[in-house]
């Protein structure tokens, strides 16, 4: 695996790892009862971003060590994933 492709995959692992944390303990205005003119129930009021962007971090840095330990291992492999059996045989 080269840096680009360790660089991209644990940003994608992060991203998806952000919208799954994005959403815990948020406090919308419509929580607190402070709704602002102009504004919807729903938008947060309080969201500790800065919170969640470090669990984020720390999270996927431990998916990425797993899951590029198991591609530099050689456990899962393109053809792994030639399932019509379109890839010429390896030669």
């Amino acid at each position: 695996m080269s840096i680009t492709s360790a660089l991209v995959l644990f940003a994608v692992i992060w991203f998806m790892t952000f919208l799954v944390v994005l959403p815990i303990r948020i406090k919308t205005q419509g929580d607190l009862g402070e709704i602002v003119p102009g504004t919807q129930a729903g938008a947060p009021e309080v969201h500790h971003l800065k919170k969640k962007a470090w669990i984020t971090t720390a999270v996927a840095f431990v998916l990425w060590c797993i899951i590029a330990g198991i591609i530099v291992s050689g456990w899962i492999g393109v053809r792994d994933f030639d399932w019509m059996g379109r890839m010429p045989p390896a030669g």
